[in-house]
């Protein structure tokens, strides 16, 4: 492999290594990194992308909005069905190559996506790509770590997890904008080549890894046994069901506030304080990780709080939505840090367990919240988050032996 730019965090400065082996430097290396960046921010888009483009995908093909927003529960269908059984079924392969089958399955599915006559091909499509995402998933996190010495696993999963905030901030409105520019397909078709792109990146810049060896790989429910991962799991449902309840009826909650007009506006202002919320994250998290969790647990609480109050003045209510987006933010981060933390040889399974859930609770809030705009109406959705998260608290405030354990800050 050849020489790449690295970042020195101490200094501040950029430099250069040639065939040295990652995990000894105190440095990031910010090409292979910077794949893993792409790779989480296709991955985001995959499952997200087509649903600021529902009207004109609908219009396309003759169906209805609510079909056409099966592309994007077929995503997430095939990535929570497909993370665990893959992850153990590739675990000898060699770590790049299945990173490379990954996004090749998003080059391929992309493009039958853009090109596609027939709804039905590009509903296949769409799950075969979840699929692919949920591969992915489980393979980024711990590659980040693998590639950088301990003490900078933390800047590593944070520089790698941008992708997502970054996706959700800027890619889906760049999406959504394009697609009425210049149509759907053309989004699809881009998202295809810029996952061409990153395969040629992954190979000429990510050191290849092998898998385990077949006296090393561990079952399921070994990694599932192992002490911390359950307690970890749990907030993760917890968490991502309490935003996602939030995030997908935000519209709704708006308009029952008097605000409708605000939800463009409301979401951007969500997206930029995700990407601050990262930044600070990336920054502190290593050697901080508990009271990182509970600092943006407890924030998002006392917001979900805020916004159950009647009658909050707008600015106030903005406050709110930044603040929420800022502890989302570095969540992902935070929450697969913890996990590969207690997981130990069974991190790549453990992820999956991870994507699995993860996809469950994203599933589960869209059921929530319909439930509650039916009968309670939008302004019971933040009492119910509140309700969501105080147990997530808890875990964390109790689970101090194996899973969010404290820790000091590493020596500079």
């Amino acid at each position: 492999m050849t020489g790449e730019s690295q970042f020195d965090f101490d200094n501040g400065s950029f430099t250069t290594l040639g065939n040295a082996e990652y995990r000894t430097t105190g440095r990031l290396p910010l090409g292979a990194l910077l794949a893993l960046t792409m790779g989480s921010f296709i991955a985001t888009a995959n499952e997200t992308l087509p649903a600021g483009l529902l009207p004109q995908i609908a219009e396309a093909f003759g169906v209805s909005q609510s079909w056409a927003g099966q592309m994007v529960t077929l995503c997430a269908l095939g990535s929570g069905l497909a993370a665990i059984p893959l992850t153990l079924a590739l675990q000898g392969w060699r770590r790049r190559l299945v990173l490379l089958l990954a996004v090749g399955v998003f080059f391929a599915c992309n493009a039958v996506t853009a090109l596609s006559p027939w709804f039905s091909l590009t509903l296949a499509a769409r799950f075969m790509v979840g699929i692919a995402t949920g591969l992915a998933w489980s393979l980024l996190a711990g590659y980040a770590r693998r590639l950088v010495a301990p003490a900078l696993h933390g800047r590593a999963m944070a520089l790698a997890m941008l992708g997502i905030p970054s996706a959700l901030a800027l890619g889906v409105p760049l999406g959504a904008w394009l697609g009425q520019l210049l149509g759907w397909r053309c989004v699809f078709g881009t998202l295809s080549g810029l996952s061409l792109l990153l395969m040629a990146w992954i190979y000429l810049n990510v050191p290849d890894y092998p898998g385990q060896h077949s006296d090393r790989r561990l079952p399921l429910r070994t990694v599932l046994q192992t002490p911390g991962v359950r307690p970890v799991l749990a907030v993760v449902m917890l968490w991502i069901l309490a935003h996602y309840t939030l995030y997908t009826y935000i519209a709704a909650f708006l308009a029952s506030v008097g605000l409708a007009d605000q939800v463009e506006r409301g979401l951007f202002a969500f997206g930029i304080a995700a990407l601050v919320g990262l930044w600070m994250i990336g920054t502190l998290i290593d050697g901080r990780l508990r009271r990182l969790i509970l600092l943006s647990l407890a924030a998002f609480t006392l917001v979900s709080f805020a916004l159950g109050l009647a009658d909050l003045p707008v600015s106030a209510l903005y406050i709110g939505i930044i603040l929420w987006g800022m502890t989302f933010g570095g969540a992902p981060t935070l929450l697969q840090t913890a996990l590969a933390e207690v997981a130990g040889d069974g991190a790549d399974i453990a992820q999956s367990m991870l994507v699995t859930v993860f996809n469950l609770a994203f599933a589960g809030s869209g059921v929530i919240g319909g439930v509650l705009l039916e009968t309670c109406g939008a302004s019971a959705i933040p009492w119910v988050v509140l309700v969501l998260l105080l147990p997530a608290l808890l875990i964390v405030s109790i689970a101090r032996g194996h899973a969010f354990k404290r820790s000091l800050p590493p020596k500079r």
